[in-house]
């Protein structure tokens, strides 16, 4: 039995005018006190607070369910926040923890005995490893994953043909981040082509400013940002390309991704374009080597959505503000692409208030709920993209809510963790510096590859 089939027995229910209504009632509403003990940067919408729109979940009293996941601090307090009211009127208690090595300590979980009921993936590949003890989405849940999402999205949360997990936060990986001042103050205007950010970049840089800053630097995961550059220009070169690289239908030093290392090289190991030139990459922090186009220092770098949160505290993200984004150029005019990273809701758990629980994840309500919460950006296709805390999040919600919008995920993350996330993190470190070509690193990566 499932919890749509439960009787629910709030009492506050009665005085709920619809169960789909989004009306402000006092119904189960917490106190003042609880609502500060939240660190959010947004707040709980007010709509949130009516018990009647989580009548269909069940009646659960005093009943737990554990959430596993790789998120932390404020973005976990923005994140609980989301789903407080669905505690408050369920009844189900959500306990979560979050870990900075999530990779290595769901195996050591699941291994031991103690898998959550719930673990918010941010790697497909990583979650297909577990896929004898994962729980396979029921048919309520497939039916919310199915009208909420696209079928790119949908087949990253797929394993064997069976859908077994839906989304959860999204990320538009394919951003450059520029200074609209900057732009406005020279009479530049944005790119949309490979062909002219080149053009733009030697237009800067003879200029006298130096058009690109650029930082690998991850602590154990060092090199990761320099994955994303090499999967932005394979996607370009096509979808079919970059699905076969990925899959290991081409190997890894196929022609096509050589030459695709060989342009990121065009920017990357450019004396003339990297901010204190290139052999400062591997060792320069992604957290703060975007910060020098604060000062004209620099006029682009090329990370994620998620970067609008890793601003210094007064600077102003927005399209006439001190920095904002604009989309990753395509190769061809015309192509609509965007490389995309997120979690996806897996369940070790089959009880009734873990499925609950999933379903109140993959609803409308929660994603825009949690879009109101803090700085967080959604694929999921029924939200208003308008509501997201901060510009860019708008602007990446409405980007990965356009049904036009072709997407795939982040490749070192589908790809075996073997080369995902460790030799083609350990080869991009190794090119970056000049130690390998790129005919190199693409033959010690395709060495990597397990059989």
């Amino acid at each position: 039995m499932t919890p749509m089939s439960k009787t629910r027995r709030i009492s506050c229910l009665a005085a709920a005018a619809s169960a789909t209504a989004l009306a402000v009632t006092a119904c189960g509403a917490p106190d003042e006190s609880e609502q500060e003990s939240f660190n959010i940067r947004g707040e709980i919408p007010a709509a949130a607070e009516d018990c009647a729109q989580y009548d269909s979940y069940g009646d659960f009293e005093d009943e737990t369910v554990t959430i596993f996941a790789s998120i932390l601090d404020q973005e976990a307090d923005e994140m609980q926040a989301g789903w407080h009211y669905f505690e408050e009127c369920t009844g189900i208690n959500i306990e979560y923890e979050g870990t900075a090595q999530f990779e290595a300590d769901m195996k050591v979980r699941v291994d031991g005995g103690t898998a959550p009921d719930i673990a918010l993936f941010p790697q497909p590949g990583l979650m297909s490893n577990f896929k004898d003890d994962l729980v396979p989405a029921s048919d309520e849940l497939s039916a919310l994953a199915t009208e909420g999402w696209s079928e790119d999205w949908l087949a990253y949360g797929t394993i064997d043909g069976q859908l077994y997990a839906a989304p959860n936060s999204a990320n538009a990986k394919s951003f450059i981040w520029y200074s609209p001042q900057f732009f406005a103050d020279n009479g530049y205007t944005v790119p949309t082509t490979w062909d002219e950010l080149i053009a733009l970049s030697d237009t800067i840089a003879a200029a006298g400013t130096t058009p690109w800053c650029a930082g690998f630097e991850s602590g154990g995961a060092t090199g990761w940002p320099g994955t994303d550059w090499i999967e932005d220009i394979v996607l370009r070169e096509g979808t079919d390309v970059y699905d076969q690289w990925v899959n290991h239908e081409i190997p890894f030093n196929d022609p096509q991704i050589v030459s695709a290392i060989d342009k990121a090289g065009t920017v990357l190991q450019n004396p003339d374009y990297v901010f204190n030139g290139p052999d400062t990459i591997s060792s320069t922090a992604f957290q703060t080597a975007g910060h020098p186009i604060l000062d004209n220092e620099c006029a682009f770098y090329r990370m994620a959505s998620f970067y609008g949160a890793m601003w210094p505290e007064d600077t102003v993200v927005a399209e006439d503000g001190d920095v904002f984004a604009f989309r990753f150029p395509e190769t061809n005019a015309g192509d609509n692409t965007m490389l995309v990273g997120g979690e996806f809701v897996a369940a070790f758990s089959d009880s009734e208030a873990t499925e609950a629980t999933r379903q109140y994840l993959a609803s409308e309500l929660y994603h825009s709920t949690r879009l109101q919460t803090g700085p967080w950006s959604t694929a999921q296709q029924g939200v208003d993209a308008s509501v997201a805390t901060t510009p860019v999040n708008v602007f990446a919600t409405e980007i990965l809510t356009d049904p036009a919008v072709t997407v795939r995920f982040d490749g070192s993350d589908l790809m075996p963790g073997e080369v995902g996330a460790s030799s083609f993190w350990t080869g991009i470190v190794e090119w970056a510096d000049g130690a390998k070509t790129s005919q190199q690193m693409a033959d010690d990566i395709e060495a990597s590859w397990p059989q």
